[in-house]
């Protein structure tokens, strides 16, 4: 049997009705997928100013290292992995996030002997949700993780990068960053047993999985969506009421030093993160213009993650956006490259456009070689590639060791020779090739 199908039937033809993307998926081309370019290349660049390297973790990873990272309670785990047993019988996921694959490619490769790390990574996730606006099933995300500082400084960095980030796709002004303190693991159990002993008083309000998560992570409740809930949690002593002076302190570093970059804040004590290893600071950058789907990046401190998924102590700090999110707000996108069009007339022309074309693409200069039909329709194909200049090559061009070159915006013509060509014409176009 070859795909679930009984030997030697034939396969059914597939009706084009069914040529689509899976429900919550969108395939990227064209002016979608130069918006998404674009963000990630801005991310990569500005990353990289401050020394992160990029790491790229595999799409799927074995089922544990999610369950132990985000906990069984989440809503994550529980109704939202793409969970799948491999023909080996291996219990796999679809990556829903991937600071928990970053850490667990630091552990497994060893990477803990060159601390402090940064990292910036790109790429798909994906979670069974009801796919709307800026919300798909699977998405895409930009990141960065600093492993193995303990040092608010650490943070202040990590938001301002984000920041940076924002203002580089143009969106200054057009966000706020919100921010919070979860205070240390003594001052999170201190307010674990206060939380408790609150929302036992309102069993009667909670909904099925809150009800559960009291007996096993009560500060999950703090993140959950059901209205219920959330009116209960709204009534909720506040974390910040019994913070240590450890981690008052640790906080009021982290404020001075977004104060000393310029970096304006707005604290949100409802900015809370249900986990145990999320320890100090939590942040959001936030915009009212997607609606219900505000934050355009959310980060903070998880000092016990690398701990959670077998490895030591380790300090960490990073935060994650949505590609598309950002897309949509980043104005329009960058122009595909205008190619120089090469128009051979004349089967000697035709024989030796195709190496002229190669030594042009190589010096980095786009070039548009139709492959077949008159002059003129060769031009129509240039028209649509949006091409800036036409080199026409004859007989008589092929003779004189030249090419004719007509300015496609001004109808300027001048003849150029082949040898030199390629510093000729990018001397002229004086434009990034790449397209990037």
């Amino acid at each position: 049997m070859v795909d679930g199908l009984p030997p030697n039937q034939p396969r059914k033809p597939l009706d084009m009705a069914d040529i689509r993307p899976v429900r919550g998926t969108h395939d990227l081309y064209g002016e979608a997928m130069r918006r998404h370019r674009r963000v990630v290349g801005t991310a990569r660049r500005t990353a990289a100013l401050y020394g992160y390297e990029e790491i790229a973790t595999p799409i799927f990873e074995f089922a544990e290292v999610f369950q132990r990272s985000l906990g069984e309670t989440s809503d994550v785990v529980s109704k939202e992995m793409y969970a799948f047993e491999d023909r080996g019988g291996e219990r796999l996921v679809l990556r829903p996030e991937n600071t928990a694959g970053v850490v667990r490619a630091v552990l497994s490769n060893g990477l803990l002997q060159g601390l402090p790390l940064k990292l910036f990574y790109a790429g798909p996730m994906f979670r069974y949700e009801r796919p709307q606006k800026g919300r798909q099933r699977q998405f895409h995300q930009i990141g960065v993780e600093l492993i193995g500082a303990a040092e608010p400084l650490a943070d202040v960095e990590v938001v301002a990068l984000g920041s940076h980030v924002l203002e580089a796709l143009g969106l200054e002004g057009r966000y706020v960053l919100e921010i919070n303190s979860l205070g240390d693991p003594e001052s999170r159990a201190a307010y674990r047993d206060v939380l408790v002993g609150y929302l036992e008083g309102h069993k009667g309000r909670l909904s099925e999985d809150s009800l559960r998560r009291l007996e096993r992570n009560p500060l999950r409740i703090l993140d959950s969506k059901d209205e219920g809930d959330r009116a209960v949690v709204a009534e909720a002593p506040r974390l910040g009421e019994h913070l240590n002076a450890a981690s008052r302190d640790f906080f009021a570093a982290v404020l001075d030093g977004l104060g000393e970059l310029g970096i304006a804040c707005t604290q949100n004590p409802n900015l809370v993160r249900g986990l145990d290893y999320y320890t100090h600071t939590a942040f959001e950058f936030t915009t009212p213009e997607l609606g219900a789907q505000s934050a355009l990046i959310a980060g903070g401190r998880y000092d016990g993650l690398v701990g959670e998924l077998g490895g030591p102590a380790t300090p960490g700090v990073g935060w994650a956006a949505g590609i598309e999110r950002l897309a949509m707000l980043s104005g329009e996108p960058p122009p595909p490259v205008r190619p120089v069009a090469l128009v051979p007339i004349g089967p000697e022309a035709g024989r030796a456009a195709a190496g002229i074309a190669d030594r042009l693409r190589r010096a980095g200069v786009a070039v548009e070689l139709a492959f077949r039909g008159k002059p003129a329709q060769r031009m129509k194909r240039a028209d649509r590639a949006n091409a800036c200049l036409a080199l026409f090559l004859g007989d008589d061009e092929l003779a004189q060791g030249a090419v004719k070159l007509r300015d496609l915006d001004t109808k300027d013509e001048e003849t150029l020779p082949l040898d030199g060509l390629e510093s000729a014409l990018a001397s002229r176009l004086g434009q990034d090739q790449d397209g990037a």
